[in-house]
């Protein structure tokens, strides 16, 4: 089965909104840059299910291309609009104003991904579908994707199936797919204003086991750019 590479996604820093990107540096890491960045309040990692706010932040790495070994300091904008350094000593002032707590940076350069070393596999026809089962438009940053697919030929709700099967890229990169992705709250959150819209987990709940896109990690590393062609390999 074949088809391309129709968008791609980093996010330098966890929960807040990422980037697209028209190239994007893999390897046995998960995406390069992804995720290396945090948000720590007492002692633990936050996400948008405890801090939804931080979905209103937005993170990038501007014109630099992150090496997987050594990407640079995010630099985050708030919602006002003010941009700051990841080493500027006042953004955690900022930050815990912003989400009511004691704010901590921290960096890890093997990524802090939910599922380690891990990226996250959409299909284009998946959420067109769910877009028709709910009756309105779904802003697809709610599931931060990593790599969104294009595939004419496989129906939707077909990448739920493609476990222990691989992604062949064209430049020579394959991901081994792994399981279904099982959504918490996040995409119910609106990535603009962090607004709640609980329906779209409870349908997922009641028609697709809660499930949308499929996990993969790095079997042969490299480099993916958008419009690439990509073939699916079905498991043996």
């Amino acid at each position: 089965m074949h088809g391309t590479v129709s968008e791609l996604w980093r996010y330098p820093v966890k929960s807040m909104a990422g980037e697209r990107v028209r190239t994007l540096k893999l390897d046995w890491r998960g995406a390069a840059g992804d995720r290396t960045h945090a948000v720590f309040a007492r002692g633990r990692r936050l996400t948008a299910r405890e801090a939804p706010g931080l979905l209103r932040w937005a993170a990038s790495y501007g014109d630099t291309v992150p090496e997987p070994s050594a990407p640079p300091l995010a630099r985050v904008t708030a919602p006002d609009g003010i941009e700051h350094g990841w080493d500027d000593p006042a953004l955690p002032a900022f930050l815990g104003a912003d989400l009511g707590k004691e704010i901590v940076l921290t960096r890890d350069l093997d990524g802090q991904q939910d599922l380690e070393r891990s990226l996250l596999v959409t299909t284009a026809a998946s959420h067109t579908a769910l877009e028709a089962e709910l009756g309105t438009p779904i802003d697809p940053r709610r599931w931060r994707t990593n790599l969104q697919l294009d595939l004419p030929d496989a129906p939707a709700w077909a990448d739920l199936e493609w476990e222990a099967g691989a992604l062949e890229f064209e430049g020579g990169v394959v991901l081994d797919l792994l399981h279904p992705c099982a959504r918490c709250v996040i995409p119910t959150r609106d990535p603009k204003t962090a607004a709640k819209w609980p329906e779209l987990l409870k349908h997922l709940h009641r028609h697709h086991a809660m499930r949308f896109g499929i996990n993969a990690q790095v079997r042969d590393a490299g480099c993916v750019a958008a419009g690439e062609a990509v073939t699916l390999r079905h498991p043996a």
